[in-house]
């Protein structure tokens, strides 16, 4: 099942859909059923944060999706039919989650590197660096003639190049650029092609097996549901954050060798526990196997292909625990000539011409960003989204079950949702708000304040059980086990 969303892009800019129309369509695109959408509540006005896109529907819509998919799992268990109610601010300061982050009363939000961002190269266009990460940090230095990490040297030494010869150069080299596009130029692309056939997400039963019945009900919608979560950064770990706000036993795997940003883990593993596996080493392997055969989902968003390389593609793991829901994250999508590239929400954004319609509705020179990770966000809320949806498949139908989310078919979502003639205007995010929307927990990293999930359930509102700690902090085995 699902719609045209190829026929529905064609019509996107002369639409004005409601976020409850919005909800609607993921919910129909997800196989769910119908009836359970009398049950959510939609309050708040757009535009709140300044863009011509419309972010806060993005926003408002995908966390409801995923929290009343929830509540119907939880029905579906025995429990009561609940309401479910999502405000509009409340969603897009979610959507930012990562930025209101304090720890022990000191801002802790994420931050960029040095070099990050962009620059305009010799030929007049614009290429985006995401330089995050050490090894793609170093490698832009290398590819740039060794250069200093210094703004300056890294703007002299783009002057040389053609944007489009290095946004090439930089993915043979496994690096992440993208060279600024206008939506026509994106359009017009073989990957621009792939990803607007794409819907946001794609769920596909890809083995067989015997119905697994949802387990009796219980305080929490997911209790007693195993989740692997082998996610970085922000759309994979908001997907199994969003999971452990619903009481799934999510078990997160990172790996000693392996970068990461300490306040995103610290954002993005509240109700989680975090263990470190190598795969590089057999008994590492084995490990995860054995977790893998008794998981009910396994959540992965590194580069395409990296995980099958362990053994862990989504046939071997159905093949290993039939039933499993394999859920995958990617930036690109699977089709089109990027699939197996690596890439982040930033990059995505400023590819696909996202960037260049806001500078020209803003009739500003430089392509400006949207105001938030908007695909990363609305892409962990729709691998959550995803999941619950294939669980209720599973218990009614049986099967083997892969959910595929990319950033860039988040992004052609959002597109397709119209723009907003005067959301440029808005006035953004007010501090009163922000505070009223933060919480107080303990965490291995101090006492932390940030955002509570917007989703409000009436019967089981979501919470985190488990405080964030820095990865590595448990055994790699299962909270019962």
């Amino acid at each position: 099942m699902g719609l045209d969303w190829a026929a529905l892009r064609v019509k996107a800019g002369a639409m004005n859909r409601s976020p409850s129309d919005i909800l609607a369509a993921l919910w129909h695109q997800a196989a769910l059923d119908p009836a359970a959408l009398a049950q959510i509540s939609l309050t708040g006005q757009e535009p709140i944060q300044p863009s011509s896109f419309r972010v806060d529907a993005a926003a408002q819509s995908s966390i409801a999706a995923s929290g009343l998919a929830a509540a119907l799992i939880h029905q579906r268990h025995g429990g009561t039919t609940q309401r479910v109610a999502v405000d509009m601010r409340d969603a897009a300061i979610e959507f930012r989650s990562e930025h209101w982050l304090s720890i022990s009363g000191r801002p802790a939000g994420a931050r960029w590197d040095a070099i990050a961002g962009l620059y305009q190269c010799g030929d007049g266009r614009w290429v985006r660096l995401h330089t995050n990460f050490p090894h793609h940090r170093d490698g832009v230095l290398r590819l740039l003639g060794n250069v200093a990490h210094d703004r300056a040297a890294v703007a002299k030494a783009l002057s040389t190049w053609r944007a489009t010869d290095f946004e090439a150069a930089a993915a043979e080299a496994g690096l992440v650029v993208t060279m600024t596009r206008s939506l026509t130029e994106w359009d017009a692309s073989p990957q621009g092609q792939a990803a607007a056939s794409l819907p946001p997400v794609l769920i596909e039963k890809i083995g067989d097996a015997p119905p697994i019945p949802l387990p009796p009900a219980a305080a929490r919608p997911l209790a007693g549901m195993r989740v692997l979560d082998l996610t970085r950064v922000i759309a994979g770990p908001v997907a199994g954050r969003t999971l452990a706000a619903h009481g799934a036993d999510v078990l997160h795997i990172s790996a000693a060798h392996l970068p990461s940003f300490d306040e995103l883990v610290m954002d993005t593993g509240r109700g989680k526990r975090t263990a470190s596996l190598d795969l590089r080493a057999p008994d590492d392997q084995a490990r995860l196997r054995e977790l893998a055969a008794s998981a009910d989902i396994f959540l992965q968003g590194y580069r395409p292909g990296a995980i099958a390389e362990h053994g862990f593609a989504p046939e071997a793991l159905a093949v290993l625990k039939p039933g499993i829901i394999c859920v995958s994250l990617s930036a690109y999508g699977h089709l089109g000539p990027w699939a197996a590239r690596r890439g982040f929400d930033s990059l995505v954004q400023n590819a696909n011409g996202m960037n260049d319609a806001e500078a020209v509705a803003a009739e500003e020179a430089k392509p400006r960003p949207l105001p938030c990770q908007a695909l990363d966000h609305a892409s962990g809320y729709l691998l959550a989204l995803g999941a619950m949806a294939a669980l209720l498949r599973r218990a009614e139908e049986g099967g083997s079950w892969l959910v595929r989310v990319s950033l860039a078919g988040t992004g052609e979502w959002i597109k397709r949702l119209g723009r907003l003639d005067a959301g440029l205007s808005a006035p953004g995010l007010a501090p009163a708000d922000i505070d009223a929307a933060l919480e107080e927990s303990d965490s291995g990293f101090g006492q932390m304040r940030a955002t509570r999930h917007a989703a409000r359930l009436s019967a089981t509102p979501p919470r985190w059980d488990l405080p964030a700690m820095p990865l590595g902090s448990h055994a790699p085995a299962w909270r019962d086990a």
